[in-house]
């Protein structure tokens, strides 16, 4: 698969196939996705900086981290789904406004938070 429409499909018919949709839920997915992310956090919990920038050259928690990312993109690729949500153009939408509130003049080389005018949760 090359794309996320291909992939959108797939995770479809594996969880119609299943009979899986009934359960498929906003909030079922996103508590799935969740539990998903923190089995990712648990990968890295542990790791020096160092550690976590060369976690898929080590044999044993390169193909866990992987594994984790997969479960990831499947629950949120489905939740998307689910949600009629374009996750390439809810991407670029995010990133374009990102853009504006972080230009490269007030952001380059800063972590700091930028307070502004956003809606609320962003």
């Amino acid at each position: 698969m090359s794309s996320i429409t291909e992939l959108t499909e797939h995770v479809r018919d594996f969880a119609r196939e299943r009979d899986w949709e009934q359960f498929h839920t906003p909030k079922n997915l996103a508590m799935a996705l969740a539990g998903e992310v923190g089995e990712l956090l648990a990968e890295f919990q542990w790791l020096t900086p160092e550690q976590s920038a060369a976690v898929m050259t080590d044999a044993d928690l390169g193909p866990r981290v992987r594994a984790e990312i997969g479960d990831v993109t499947i629950y949120l690729v489905r939740l998307a789904d689910v949600l009629g949500i374009d996750l390439v153009q809810a991407a670029a939408d995010k990133l374009a406004d990102s853009g504006r509130r972080y230009t490269v003049e007030a952001a380059h080389g800063s972590v700091a938070k930028i307070v502004g005018d956003r809606p609320a949760g962003s």
